[in-house]
């Protein structure tokens, strides 16, 4: 299958990440909603990277399960930092080097903290942007751990 060698599959690759790329039709505003219906996965499994920022600017990266939603207060609190809060489009892209709606965690413009609700580690495998819109990877989680390194926050919330 050909898929597209972003920036963040250079650094699965680099880190011997065993990977199964997928890609579908991207929509605007289709969310994680759209890529586990198009994809037939749980929307649980499926990741969302957010870029988002504390209340001195400093961008960070939540990831987060598709059918739930940040507790930005909750975020803040585990942090240490006085609020936290989502990035403008033209912002997050500037900091991921990505997109928005192809943003990954793996390969980062500038090196962003990582922050993954912890439940996330307990899935058998995980679906992750993998630097472009419509395009997905399929991994283990300890590969996700073991790469990024990511500090554990228990900030989910119904969405």
């Amino acid at each position: 299958m050909k898929y597209p060698v972003t920036q963040a599959v250079r650094v699965l690759r680099a880190h011997e990440v065993l990977f199964v790329p997928h890609q579908y039709a991207w929509t605007e505003g289709g969310g994680t909603a759209a890529s586990a219906a198009a994809l037939c996965v749980p929307e649980h499994s499926v990741i969302k990277t957010l870029v988002m920022e504390d209340d001195q600017a400093r961008p960070l990266i939540v990831l987060m399960h598709g059918d739930k939603q940040v507790s930005t207060k909750n975020l803040a609190r585990q942090i240490g930092v006085r609020s936290v809060q989502p990035c403008k489009p033209a912002v997050a892209d500037r900091h991921s080097g990505y997109q928005v709606g192809g943003t990954s965690p793996f390969g980062t413009k500038s090196a962003l903290p990582v922050y993954c609700e912890r439940s996330i580690l307990e899935l058998p495998k995980i679906w992750i942007n993998g630097g472009g819109r419509g395009f997905l990877v399929e991994l283990d989680p300890k590969d996700l751990q073991r790469v990024l390194q990511p500090t554990l926050v228990d900030v989910a919330v119904d969405g």
